[in-house]
């Protein structure tokens, strides 16, 4: 009797999948959360665009929409960063595919809570940061050398 086992995972590749489960955890809990409490949040984005406007650089609605646009390409960069670690067969643009993929699942939801809006520009945003993360990820792994084959011990 012959019992069918799964190919085993890569440590690495384990090491991704669990580190991007809990991200992705952290991203659906920050962006479905009601309007007034993921202020407390994503308030820095506020913050910072008071800062400039207070120090005269540029008016505090344009810095808003710059720094949030900034902060939703930040949001998905570990996303695209993770990805290619955790499925080493991925290509860069089903990386991306992915994260536009589950940014406009994001804002289709967000579309049904009442204190929330999605917005295309969101969905852009997080698609480049996905490809920012995937692209810092195939540089790194090419730059990595690829470990050699363990060869078996002979137990005498």
């Amino acid at each position: 009797m012959s019992s069918a086992t799964a190919a085993p995972v890569r440590a690495g590749a384990a090491t991704a999948r669990v580190a991007l489960v809990g991200y992705l955890l952290f991203i659906g809990f920050t962006v479905w959360l009601p309007a007034n409490v993921s202020a407390k949040v994503t308030g820095l984005v506020g913050v910072m665009a008071r800062w400039v406007s207070d120090a005269g650089i540029a008016p505090y609605y344009q810095s808003a929409v710059v720094f949030e646009f900034l902060a939703n390409v930040a949001l998905f960069v570990p996303v695209g960063f993770l990805l290619p670690f955790a499925w080493s067969r991925l290509r860069l643009w089903q990386v991306v595919l992915i994260g536009a993929l589950m940014s406009g699942l994001i804002e289709s939801v967000q579309g049904l809570m009442p204190s929330r809006y999605p917005t295309i520009s969101d969905v852009i945003a997080n698609s480049l940061g996905t490809l920012a993360g995937g692209v810092i990820a195939v540089l790194l792994i090419l730059m990595l050398p690829s470990r050699p084959a363990r060869s078996p011990r002979l137990v005498a």
